[in-house]
Order: structure tokens, then C-alpha cells, then sequence
């Protein structure tokens, strides 16, 4: 099985970047701008996997090193390479499932407290901060686009932009109502 099709990203780039040097391209700024997009988008995707590539090449011959004498550091190095190699891998191979028409693009959350007041505001505000350390620890950018404090604690409304390589395709699934429930313990159906 091919997890990733290098050599037909490769042909489609080169058909893509054809196109750029037709006469009339640049008349239609809609169709060059998702051109250019999905040029940007394949070049990404090719220098992560020669990178990888490129990485494992560098632990495989770490590893011919090893069996030819016994060196710790080496090992270790070796290791901690293997490591982010693995973890790589297993984005690349997300990001290469993420294949539909918008998960390329940018994403914009919205989180509103509905019914339930100060709870239900303090809520929103928790989601926000879970929201936001994942951008940050992800390397997405999160800009706040509007504002609405509740009136004791915590946010009735926010509306951001979660920019980046295939923030709307990891955050699409996070839609719905998400629900707090709090159980008091002085509940006498609670064991």
C-alpha cells in the first residue's frame, strides 16, 4: 500500500505550475489564486516527505554505524531520531487522509454559552482555553474575531480564526453542543 503518492503529486505540480506560465492565467484571479493555493499545498506536502525521508536515511546509516562498534551516544541519538521520526510519519499520514475539498484550509470556531448562565459561560471559557492550547501546541495561529464577556465570569460568545495547514480538516469534527453536567453529591440516587 502507498501512503503517499509522491511521484503523482509530483506530475500534478508540474501540470499546475504549467498552467501559471499560460498567457491568459493571472485574467482570472479567483482560478489563479486556488491555483497558487494548491501549488503552495503539494510543494508542502512533497518537502515533508523528502524531509522524512531524509531523517530516516540519516538513522539508518546511525544504525550501520551501531553494528559496526557499540557507541551510547550513537544509540541515543538514534533513538531520540527514531522517536520523531514515528511521530512525523503518523502526521504525515494524517494529513494525507485529510483529503477533502476544505480540510487544507483555515478554520473558524464559535462557542456560545445558550442556557445554564454563569456555568455555561464559565464553560465556554474552559472550551476556549482547551481550544487554544491545542492550537498553540499544534502550531496554528488563533485569532479572536469577536468578543462577548459574560456578565459575573467566563465568555458568552467567542468567534476565531484557527489559521494553518489543515486546521478546518482536524477541527471539523468538533461541532455540535458539548454539554456540562454537574451532579451534586448530595444526590441520593449517587452511591
Amino acid at each position: 500500500m502507498n501512503l503517499f503518492d509522491i511521484s503523482g503529486n509530483r506530475n500534478k505540480l508540474e501540470q499546475l505550475e504549467k498552467q501559471t506560465l499560460e498567457q491568459n492565467f493571472w485574467e482570472n484571479s479567483q482560478k489563479s489564486a486556488n491555483v497558487l493555493k494548491q501549488i503552495n499545498n503539494i510543494k508542502s506536502k512533497i518537502e515533508k516527505y523528502e524531509k522524512i525521508n531524509s531523517e530516516l536515511q540519516g538513522v539508518l546509516d546511525i544504525i550501520e554505524l551501531l553494528s559496526q562498534e557499540q557507541d551510547d551516544s550513537l544509540l541515543k541519538e538514534a533513538e531520540k531520531t527514531s522517536q520523531k521520526l514515528k511521530n512525523d510519519i503518523a502526521k504525515l499520514e494524517i494529513n494525507t487522509l485529510l483529503s477533502g475539498k476544505y480540510d487544507f484550509n483555515n478554520a473558524i470556531i464559535a462557542l456560545h454559552s445558550g442556557a445554564g448562565g454563569t456555568e455555561a459561560q464559565d464553560w465556554v471559557q474552559m472550551l476556549f482555553r482547551m481550544y487554544s492550547r491545542w492550537c498553540n501546541s499544534n502550531d496554528y495561529k488563533i485569532t479572536v474575531l469577536d468578543y462577548l464577556e459574560g456578565e459575573e465570569a467566563g465568555i458568552k460568545s467567542i468567534t476565531a480564526l484557527v489559521t494553518g495547514e489543515y486546521a478546518y480538516g482536524y477541527l471539523k469534527g468538533e461541532q455540535g453542543v458539548h454539554r456540562l453536567v454537574r451532579i451534586s453529591p448530595f444526590d441520593s440516587g449517587r452511591t
